[in-house]
């Protein structure tokens, strides 16, 4: 009985060190790294500062998109021993992991420069209001927007 025990108790501690690991951004642009699906909200108050949490505590509080990266751990990747090139493995990722994680970072790399390409090659930008009516941006919130969103593209395409 006491060996039963111990195996589950191994395999059980084996599982938790393999957890999945979650990228999000908050709302500066900055990404974060977690190893739990737990719902993430963020906010800027008044004073310009970034705040999280697990519960929507905040008026202007937003769900943050969680984007799978991988199997592993929140420790720093180990850089692949096959690989001469820029990519890396995380440790305890599979040839298979890792392709499907690189395949998804260049997919969500494509798509920003898609949007950032066509922000810079738009006459003019715009937002919808709640009525659903376009209001059309300054010259100065274009280049905010424009420079956000740069910033989001490199990101992605790191």
């Amino acid at each position: 009985m006491r060996i039963v025990f111990a195996l589950l108790l191994a395999f059980a501690c084996a599982a938790v060190a393999q957890a999945d690991i979650w990228k999000w951004v908050d709302a500066n642009g900055d990404v974060h790294l977690v190893d739990s699906k737990t719902a993430i909200y963020t906010w800027v108050d008044e004073r310009g500062d970034v705040h999280y949490a697990d519960t929507p505590g905040h008026e202007g509080a937003v769900s943050v998109e969680l984007i799978w990266v991988s199997k592993g751990t929140l420790e720093e990747p180990e850089q692949a021993e096959e690989d001469s090139g820029s990519s890396f493995a995380f440790e305890g990722e599979t040839p298979a992991q890792r392709a499907e994680r690189e395949q998804a970072e260049a997919y969500y790399c494509k798509r920003a420069t898609e949007i950032y390409d066509s922000y810079v090659n738009a006459p003019q930008l715009y937002k919808t209001n709640e009525k659903g009516e376009r209001e059309y941006l300054s010259e100065e919130e274009m280049e905010q927007t424009i420079a956000e969103t740069r910033a989001k593209k490199d990101e992605a395409c790191r």
